[in-house]
């Protein structure tokens, strides 16, 4: 946006492309119409060209703020919800109970973590992770 002069349009699909948060989205549209430059807004409740604020701008930034916080906490209640029962997300790990044993074995033997990670086709930071977790308490 630096490279935006008097006189340029900015064009963007919606108004929180602009910003994460109604703040930021503010202080950047404020930069902007200083600077001469207008905003053309192609979807949502502030579309059209503005080349000053306006309430349906802030208005348009604020929902987007809202929106977005929304989304966020529903991830995480998801997130949470999916924790509880049992689930974790991510990819599965590289490191099954054979290679972890395999991998304790090769480092009894003071074998390099590289060494054992090429060994097993995975990587040294892997191998470093596996092994930096404690064994489990015998039952």
């Amino acid at each position: 946006m630096k490279e935006l002069r008097p006189g340029d349009m900015l064009a963007v699909i919606e108004v929180d492309r602009l910003s994460r948060n109604l703040l930021e989205g503010l202080l950047t549209l404020n930069e902007l119409f200083q600077r001469g430059v207008a905003v053309k807004i192609l979807d949502g409740i502030a579309a059209g060209e503005h080349a000053q604020s306006s309430f349906r701008l802030n208005l348009a930034l604020a929902l987007a703020e809202d929106r977005r916080r929304d989304i966020s906490r529903k991830t995480n209640d998801g997130l949470a919800a999916a924790a509880r029962r049992g689930r974790k997300g991510g990819r599965p790990s590289k490191m099954t109970p054979d290679r972890l044993e395999q991998a304790r074995n090769m480092r009894a033997e003071r074998i390099s973590y590289r060494r054992i990670g090429q060994a097993l086709g995975v990587s040294e930071i892997t191998i470093r992770r596996a092994l930096a977790v404690p064994l489990p308490a015998p039952s």
